[in-house]
């Protein structure tokens, strides 16, 4: 039986909630130990979305029934000691964009029917099927994930946990709000323009955007290969787990890489000593909170006391918004090509807008932001010949009010106006991390983006596992 996060029905196990402040890894050694069970653990994490929820609203979707029946089956495979899967037992959120058979998958849309058959997992999904994870319900996400904040007019506005008159962030920012307040610890998330780094900053979670094709996608996103999907969890060491199972192959994806030889595990506690990393507070062109800019550059110093060596440098190019434009708002007209007049006039009115000058671009328009976008991806190859790792804030400001898609005083309506570090590393397709690096004065989280050369996400994982380690970060007050 699906149910909302809100339901009437109370919870027969006991009120305590310790186990879903656990982590990922936590809770499997807890398995394999005997002192905890998948059980317990769905328990404790139903109880906490009961708790925590109704401030955020973190879920669109909320399945205790089903979660329980998969957290039974899990407990029994421990008992006998055949547990089956990385992840078997663990409680794990999917994002409202990822086809999840027999739960309805929304889009955060009043124009998609719930009413039909539901019959698929997307390849992320099946990946966590496969393995056992038990799925407590779906994240919410703004519609059609087009924006770096989440609400919509379906499920409405979905808000900070830290200070819930803020954003989380977007489009994946219901599965960093779930991921903070300890609503299962592992989510899968989308990333198009920065949608699992942003609310992982604005959040306080950690999150990798993986090299483009890591993690199969079906069906095919309409923004191209623009979109990533990546794991967003409170600790690199889970993250790394999360993306040894999202890897696995799927026939469906004609971009999808080949699986890679090992385990994101491996190697990953050994540091960035003698790495040569640039920091580039701004990128040359953007503007940056101060106190997000001194936070960054501390953490900047770290890196130099772990070994590496840190140099200010710019890769040097200048803000690619107008052909991230192009390229984000055809993939916006193409996502609701096949909907009515009557369908159109539902849709979030800032989508509207940007359908409406999606469809306004010729094929050359096209293909001279796909020109920049090749020149961008070739200008940070050259880049990385000489860096490792480069350093940036993740957002540069700090979360601002819900329920807008941009602050008070933005020069751009639109949400790339104040995420231009996040865009430029989807359209050059590089992994890229989301780290909590420090607060602001007012108790809000701040991020630090490691971004790597494409292919080297084990390298960027292995950075901010350093990082992690020498600077370990805790969830919300609640």
């Amino acid at each position: 039986m699906t149910s909302t996060p809100h339901a009437d029905t109370p919870r027969t196990a006991p009120a305590d909630t310790t186990a879903a402040d656990l982590t990922a890894t936590e809770m499997l050694d807890g398995f394999a130990r005997g002192d905890l069970s998948p059980v317990d653990a769905t328990e404790a994490t139903l109880r906490r979305i009961d708790q925590a929820d109704g401030a955020v609203n973190a879920y669109c979707l909320v399945d205790a029934d089903r979660a329980l029946d998969q957290a039974r089956a899990s407990e029994a495979r421990w008992a006998r000691g055949e547990p089956d899967g990385k992840l078997d037992g663990v409680p794990t959120s999917i994002k409202d964009i990822f086809l999840t058979r027999d739960w309805p998958t929304l889009r955060g849309s009043r124009t998609v029917d719930p009413a039909q058959p539901w019959t698929a997992d997307a390849p992320a999904v099946a990946r966590l099927r496969e393995h056992n994870a038990v799925f407590i319900g779906k994240t919410t996400t703004p519609e059609l994930a087009w924006k770096g904040v989440t609400d919509n007019t379906l499920t409405g506005i979905t808000r900070n946990p830290w200070n819930p008159d803020r954003t989380p962030g977007g489009s994946s920012g219901g599965a960093g709000a779930a991921v903070a307040l300890g609503m299962a610890p592992l989510a899968i998330g989308t990333d198009g323009g920065g949608s699992v780094r942003i609310p992982a900053a604005f959040c306080g979670i950690y999150t990798i955007k993986p090299t483009y094709g890591r993690v199969p996608h079906f069906p095919a996103s309409p923004f191209g290969t623009m979109a990533h999907a990546g794991p967003m969890t409170t600790t690199v060491t889970e993250t790394a787990l999360m993306l040894d199972v999202l890897s696995g192959p799927d026939s469906r994806d004609w971009s999808a890489l080949e699986p890679p030889a090992h385990s994101f595990l491996d190697g990953l506690d050994d540091g960035v000593r003698g790495l040569r990393i640039a920091l580039s507070p701004d990128l040359g062109f953007a503007t940056v909170d101060p106190e997000i800019a001194d936070a960054v550059a501390r953490a900047a110093q770290v890196f130099t006391e772990l070994g590496a060596t840190v140099e200010h440098a710019d890769p040097g190019f200048t803000d690619p918004v107008a052909d991230f434009h192009v390229l984000w708002f055809s993939g916006a007209a193409k996502s609701v090509a096949h909907l009515t007049p009557a369908q159109r006039e539902l849709l979030d009115p800032g989508l509207r807008d940007i359908v409406d000058e999606g469809l306004t671009y010729s094929a050359q328009d096209y293909l001279e932001a796909t020109n920049t976008r090749m020149a961008l991806g070739q200008r940070m190859g050259a880049f990385h010949d000489t860096y490792d790792l480069l350093l940036t804030p993740t957002v540069g400001i700090p979360p601002f009010e819900a329920g807008v898609e941009a602050p008070a005083g933005s020069t751009s309506p639109r949400w790339t106006g104040w995420t231009p570090f996040t865009y430029p590393f989807n359209m050059t397709q590089q992994p890229a991390a989301s780290v909590p690096c420090g607060f602001t004065t007012d108790g809000l989280p701040i991020g630090l983006q490691i971004v790597g050369p494409r292919h080297s996400d084990a390298r960027v994982l292995r950075a901010s596992r350093a990082y992690e380690q020498a600077r370990p970060w805790s969830r919300p007050q609640r």
